[in-house]
């Protein structure tokens, strides 16, 4: 009989015979599939701020579970080993007849988990340090307000993290947009920091070091923050064909001039163009198209898009039920072992 990796409701056919099926085990480590595949469709057709919050919160679910799962097989493993008998007190035999996973599964599982694990510290670490680098880097800018003009003849535009965050522009991006582009760019900077877009981003890309399936969920993260920033520029000018022809002339400006100075991970700017460890997200054309064509406009609680919701919340909880149907048949084969 197997043990790890069972059904919620496990079915005996003695006290000693737990029926479980082993392969559920392995699907929180492919719900991140589908997950991945819905990441793009979903950053563009639902509203940026909807597409930021659903992609941000399932990819850190997903990644957790699928961490999970892996733990897990590796301790249906080292159940096995006549060590972890002797320690837990329980029956070799009974948990080697009821445990179908081999040594190989636990050692591919172990070494999953530790890499993933690292992975994660390791991106954890980067993040912490350059949302650090920003928030020292904001403070040492001159001026008490929130705008920071540099004298810079490469055009660049970035909000800084930091407390407070800072919107720090050069006089090269000041030069290449009129009056109304300054206002949109503007607005879509002091947006990155009013909704605290790096902290999204950081996440997804931290579950995305967990497990490298989500990283296209991570880069419509990217994208999708970029969006919402755009929306609320929009929002806050009035005039979504200005934001849209702002983001066109900030590209056009910094074709040939690409950005000289080294500045934080945390940085977010107008053109995404800071060095990130996930490329290709937010590509400026796509941007615009969004820009010009209809907003997405919810009425609560309604009129919200139904279906993808469900399907996110079936597929996380599809995969938080089979994490826990095989620690939950792990834990009746560990119990039977012990009264025998």
């Amino acid at each position: 009989m197997s043990s790890c990796g069972g059904s919620f409701s496990a079915i005996f056919r003695t006290r000693s015979e737990p029926v479980v099926m082993h392969s559920l085990i392995y699907l929180p480590l492919l719900f991140p599939v589908p997950a991945a595949l819905a990441a793009r469709p979903l950053a563009e057709r639902l509203a940026p701020w909807l597409a930021t919050w659903l992609l941000t919160t399932c990819a850190l679910a997903l990644a957790a579970l699928s961490c999970v799962a892996l733990g897990v097989l590796v301790v249906a493993g080292l159940v096995r080993l006549p060590l972890a008998a002797l320690v837990g007190d329980w029956s070799l035999a009974t948990v080697r007849e009821g445990d179908s996973v081999s040594k190989i599964e636990a050692a591919a599982a172990g070494a999953l988990l530790v890499a993933a694990v690292l992975a994660g510290v390791r991106m954890l670490w980067r993040r912490m340090r350059a949302l650090a680098a920003a928030a020292f880097e904001a403070a040492c800018l001159p001026g008490p307000g929130q705008l920071v003009v540099v004298d810079d003849t490469v055009p660049d535009a970035y909000a800084l993290p930091g407390l407070p965050g800072r919107v720090v522009v050069s006089t090269g991006m000041l030069d290449a947009l009129n009056d109304a582009d300054r206002k949109a760019m503007l607005a879509h900077e002091r947006a990155h920091l009013a909704c605290h877009h790096y902290a999204f981003v950081a996440a997804a890309h931290l579950a995305a070091a967990c497990n490298p399936l989500l990283r296209p969920a991570a880069a419509a993260v990217a994208y999708t923050v970029e969006r919402w920033a755009d929306e609320r520029a929009a929002t806050t000018c009035g005039d979504r064909r200005q934001v849209a022809r702002a983001v066109g002339k900030a590209a056009l400006a910094t074709t040939h001039h690409p950005a000289r100075r080294r500045v934080p991970e945390a940085v977010l700017g107008l053109l995404e163009r800071r060095r990130s460890a996930l490329h290709g997200a937010g590509p400026v054309p796509r941007r615009v198209a969004a820009l010009l064509a209809e907003p997405h406009t919810y009425s609560p609680p309604l009129n919200y898009p139904i279906l993808p919701l469900a399907a996110a919340a079936a597929v996380v909880g599809a995969s938080a039920l089979c994490a826990f149907a095989a620690a939950h048949d792990l834990h009746l084969v560990l119990k039977l072992a012990g009264a025998g």
